[in-house]
């Protein structure tokens, strides 16, 4: 698609969409379920009566009228289903490929190892920053210059048999950029490599934990293969991961994109009242890409994670406790 004219690109996405290769196909349950078209993305609603408890793979989003239903459902007040259903579809007509493409990822993130999870996730990013989806939404949000007081991106502490880990850009409430995630790689590092195994805290200074990757460095790799190298070599998600039995993260204020993509790889997780989670980067063009796809369905299952990613809606903390996207509240 690249290289074609604007109207050449939108009738394709619009030939796709009616292939079933993209878009949304909506299912009214109780119904017989068809065979799931390979790229749409297949939501399940049910509105009234006993949820189905068969058949429930063939959706990648399942929304209900009951805001007490059990995983996988997402449950909504009665009142504000079809507005969430209505906000879903536009998110999904407004990046129909990216939508696709995460729900195809996350479909395969639990059959996976968590390593090859990861590096599926990486291959779909960087497919994705190649694409018109993503390139419309760069064009249309401007690299901003800033300058920024030198200071280590993360601080590490030891004693009192822990290793604190506090990430440390405040000013712009620790949005992670290359030097923030290759930091806290090497705090990670040191954390994994320690002969006394000691536990381990995450958290991050100032309002927010972490409000997501920096948008300015979004598409600043020139080479995307180079740029899916980098990133699984350079994961904190993974590093997190394999000490996940002796980590906490906590989180507090906005957990944005990799705010809650990497430390949902923690074994516990606590955020304080206030605390909101929120995976923007379907409406970018993108999927996660700082774990995201292979840390979250791991603590609340793919459907319930693929509303999150698509939708690119909020959710409170009281909601993330219940799904189990966090262990606690510290009120």
């Amino acid at each position: 698609m690249p290289g074609r004219p604007r109207e050449d690109q939108a009738g394709l996405i619009a030939d796709l969409v009616a292939l079933g290769g993209a878009g949304a196909v909506v299912v009214e349950l109780p119904s017989e379920i068809e065979p799931r078209p390979t790229g749409a993305v297949r939501i399940g609603v049910c509105r009234s009566g006993s949820l189905p408890a068969g058949g429930l793979d063939a959706f990648d989003i399942l929304l209900c009228a009951d805001p007490a239903a059990p995983r996988p459902w997402v449950g909504l007040p009665p009142q504000r289903l079809d507005d969430a259903l209505g906000a879903l579809q536009r998110q999904i007509e407004a990046q129909p490929v990216a939508s696709a493409v995460a729900a195809q990822v996350l479909r395969a993130s639990l059959q996976l190892t968590f390593d090859d999870a990861l590096a599926t996730e990486s291959l779909a990013y960087s497919m994705l920053l190649a694409s018109d989806g993503f390139k419309t939404w760069r064009a249309a949000t401007p690299v901003r210059q800033r300058d920024e007081a030198a200071a280590p991106r993360v601080l590490l502490e030891t004693g009192d048999g822990a290793i604190r880990i506090r990430l440390n850009r405040p000013d712009v409430r620790n949005a992670f950029d290359a030097a923030m995630r290759d930091t806290l790689c090497e705090a990670l590092a040191f954390a994994a490599e320690h002969p006394d195994q000691p536990a381990v805290e995450l958290s991050g200074l100032g309002s927010a934990f972490s409000a997501g990757g920096d948008l300015d460095e979004f598409g600043a790799a020139g080479d995307v293969g180079l740029a899916h190298s980098v990133r699984t070599l350079r994961s904190p998600a993974r590093l997190l991961y394999g000490v996940r039995d002796r980590t906490t993260a906590r989180l507090h204020g906005a957990c944005v994109g990799a705010g809650i993509e990497v430390p949902a790889a923690a074994g516990t997780v606590t955020a304080r009242p206030g605390a909101f989670f929120r995976l923007p980067e379907v409406s970018m063009g993108l999927i996660p890409g700082a774990g995201g796809t292979a840390t979250i369905p791991r603590r609340i299952g793919r459907h319930r994670a693929a509303y999150l990613a698509i939708s690119s809606a909020d959710i409170d903390v009281d909601t993330a406790l219940a799904w189990g996207l966090i262990d606690a509240v510290e009120r």
